[in-house]
C-alpha cells in the first residue's frame, strides 16, 4: 500500500513537470514568432506636376515718397489743398509769410544799385588817371590805386548780385509746391502755425499710380529669383498679392533684387511693382506675396497622413521584402491641401503605408489592406494647369 502511494505521487509530479515545460515551450515559440502583423493600407508613390504658390510676408511702399519741409522760417499763411487729395507736380500746397524775405530782396536790389554806381565812379577815376599817366602828369602809385579801387567796386557789385539771388530764392521758398504727381496726406500744420526751415514736417506726398511691394527671400533662392527677374518683362500670373483670404485683382512684376544679402538674416530684398488704378493699395500695408512655383520637373506628392514626426524630423514607412516596413527620413516641401510634396526620401514606384501608420515601428511585419482605387484623385491633389 505504501509503495503504490509513492508511485502515484511520483507520476503526478511528472505530469505537472511535463505540463509546465510544455507551457514554457509555447511561450518561447510565441516570443520567437514576434508581435502579430499590423494591418496597414499601402499606396504606391507617384509623381505629378505640382503647381503651388510659395508665400512671403511683404509690405507695400510707395515708389516715390517725400516729406514736405519748409526751406524758410516763418508763419504759414495758406494751405491750398484738401487733405488726402491727389496733387499734380508744381501745384501750390503751402504759403509762408513772405514779407520779411521780400523786404530783404528789395534791400539787396537797392544795394546792387549802389554798388553799380560805385563801379561807374571807380571806372571814370581809373580812366582819368590812365590819361594823366600817358603824359607823365601823375604818380604811378595813384594809377595803381585807381585800378585797385575799380576792382573792389566790381567785386562788391558781384556780391550784391549774389545777395539778390539769395533773397530771391528765399522769397521763392515761401511757396511750397508738389514735387510730383501723387496723393498728399493730412496736413500737420494749420494756417498761422510757426515753422522752422528744414525741421518742421508739413505733410507727405507719395506716388500712387503704381506701388512697390517689398519682401525678403532666402539667399538660397537668389538664382531662382534672378532667373525670374530676367524674364519679367510684363506682369503675369507668377506674382500675386494676398490680404488674408482676399487676392488682389492685379498681378505684379518683379523689378529688382537688392544690392547685397543681409549678413544678419541671410536674406535679400526683392521688389515687385503692382498697378494701383483703383487706389486699393496704400503705402504701409502688410500683405503676402504669392509666387507661382510650377517646376518643369515632376514632384513626389503623398498623403500627409503617411508622414510621422520624431524630434523635428519627418518619416514614412516604406514596404520592403518579407512584408516588413522600414522607416525612411523625408525632406518635405510645400503642403497641398491634405497632401504634401516630398523633396527627398522617396522614389516613384515605392509603396508606403498610409493607414495604420500609428501602429508601425522599424521592421514591423504588415498585413496589407485593399489599396485606394487606382486613378482616383487623392484629396488635396494639385489641379492640373
Amino acid at each position: 500500500m505504501f509503495l503504490n502511494t509513492t508511485t502515484y505521487y511520483t507520476a503526478a509530479l511528472s505530469v505537472l513537470i511535463l505540463a509546465s515545460c510544455g507551457k514554457k515551450d509555447d511561450k518561447q515559440a510565441a516570443a520567437q514568432q514576434g508581435p502579430p502583423p499590423v494591418n496597414v493600407t499601402l499606396q504606391e508613390v507617384t509623381t505629378s506636376e505640382a503647381a503651388y504658390h510659395d508665400e512671403y510676408p511683404a509690405s507695400v511702399t510707395a515708389l516715390n515718397e517725400v516729406e514736405l519741409r519748409p526751406q524758410v522760417t516763418g508763419f504759414v499763411t495758406g494751405v491750398h489743398f484738401k487733405d488726402g487729395a491727389k496733387v499734380k507736380k508744381g501745384q501750390l500746397l503751402y504759403s509762408i509769410d513772405a514779407q520779411l524775405y521780400s523786404a530783404n530782396y528789395d534791400q539787396a536790389v537797392a544795394n546792387l544799385n549802389v554798388q553799380q554806381a560805385n563801379v561807374v565812379k571807380a571806372q571814370k577815376d581809373a580812366d582819368r588817371y590812365h590819361e594823366l599817366d600817358k603824359n607823365d602828369a601823375v604818380a604811378k602809385q595813384l594809377v595803381d590805386n585807381a585800378d585797385a579801387a575799380l576792382e573792389v567796386a566790381k567785386k562788391q557789385a558781384d556780391a550784391a548780385k549774389a545777395s539778390i539771388a539769395a533773397a530771391s530764392t528765399s522769397v521763392r521758398y515761401t511757396k511750397v509746391f508738389a514735387p510730383f504727381n501723387g496723393t498728399i496726406g493730412i496736413s500737420l500744420v494749420k494756417v498761422g502755425a510757426a515753422v522752422t526751415a528744414g525741421q518742421t514736417v508739413l505733410n507727405t506726398v507719395s506716388s500712387d499710380g503704381q506701388l512697390a511691394v517689398d519682401f525678403n527671400v532666402d539667399q538660397k533662392e537668389i538664382f531662382r529669383f534672378t532667373s525670374l527677374l530676367s524674364k519679367a518683362k510684363t506682369s503675369d500670373s507668377t506674382f500675386t498679392l494676398a490680404f488674408g483670404t482676399d487676392i488682389y485683382p492685379y498681378t505684379g512684376k518683379l523689378t529688382l533684387l537688392d544690392r547685397a544679402v543681409d549678413p544678419q538674416t541671410g536674406t535679400i530684398k526683392a521688389r515687385l511693382v503692382f498697378p494701383n488704378n483703383d487706389n486699393l493699395l496704400r503705402s504701409g500695408m502688410t500683405a503676402t506675396v504669392r509666387v507661382l512655383n510650377n517646376s518643369a520637373a515632376k514632384s513626389v506628392v503623398i498623403p500627409y497622413k503617411a508622414v510621422t514626426e520624431q524630434l523635428g524630423e519627418f518619416f514614412a514607412y516604406v514596404a520592403g521584402d518579407s512584408n516588413k516596413v522600414s522607416q525612411r527620413r523625408l525632406v518635405l516641401g510645400q503642403p497641398l491641401g491634405s497632401s504634401i510634396i516630398v523633396k527627398e526620401g522617396l522614389k516613384e514606384g515605392e509603396k508606403i503605408a498610409v493607414e495604420g501608420v500609428q501602429n508601425l515601428r522599424e521592421g514591423a511585419v504588415i498585413n496589407t489592406q485593399p489599396a485606394p482605387v487606382a486613378g482616383a484623385p487623392a484629396a488635396g491633389s494639385p489641379a492640373k494647369k
